[in-house]
């Protein structure tokens, strides 16, 4: 019984133990986060209403400058689009990327009274991975993420809707996915965010019926 009124906090700040999820998705040069350029990076902080439903804020990103000396993998580039020489990108150096990636996240954990965030990725390890090089590499000081835990969306909805794959997750949680859209970080993560919310409040419906199931059946 106090299991499941610890899950049911209706505040953000205690539905995670004090941690605020926060979405990320990364578009990259390759697979080795040491060796392979950061080109994208989104993320979507969560929020919390009256009833403890978590939603999605909007999505803050930027397109990221390959950092000296990285690789980029030239099918890694067929995958998602990216044009590292179009000037129109704005991209900015990893270190500005960071900052503008940081504050919104920091305002976002102020904002919800936690004291830190976690990240929340599709193999979130891959975009946990990614965040902590460039966090090495200019030698930031304020990371607001955990620094090794993370929550896996692909690990939940595999558990809920026995679905693994980014796009058929979303589609079994009941939204639409726009295949010609994936691979771009703000896409990926805003439908991420869905997701993530969605297996979340599902999850907290069941727990409010199981609450209600045995608090009738106590003497």
């Amino acid at each position: 019984m106090e299991q499941l009124n610890n899950s049911l906090a209706a505040r953000m700040a205690e539905r995670f133990r004090g941690f605020l999820p926060v979405i990320v998705d990364v578009e990259t040069g390759g697979f080795d986060a040491d060796r392979d350029a950061l080109l994208e990076i989104a993320a979507v902080a969560v929020g919390m209403d009256q009833e403890g439903k978590l939603y999605p804020h909007p999505v803050v990103s930027t397109h990221v400058e390959a950092f000296p000396g990285a690789n980029i993998d030239p099918r890694a580039l067929e995958i998602t689009g990216i044009d590292p020489d179009n000037p129109l990108r704005a991209a900015l150096d990893e270190r500005a990327a960071l900052d503008h990636i940081f504050q919104a996240v920091r305002a976002a954990v102020r904002g919800n009274e936690c004291q830190r965030a976690i990240l929340v990725g599709h193999n979130a390890a891959f975009d946990l991975g990614f965040l902590n090089a460039a966090v090495r590499r200019v030698g930031h000081k304020r990371n607001p993420f955990h620094p090794f835990s993370c929550f896996d969306t692909a690990t939940l909805s595999g558990l809920l809707y026995g679905q693994t794959v980014l796009s058929k997750a979303v589609l079994a949680a009941g939204y639409s996915f726009d295949s010609s859209e994936a691979h771009s970080a703000v896409y990926d993560a805003e439908r991420t965010a869905l997701l993530f919310c969605r297996i979340v409040n599902r999850l907290r419906s069941l727990e409010i019926l199981e609450l209600e199931r045995v608090g009738t059946a106590l003497p």
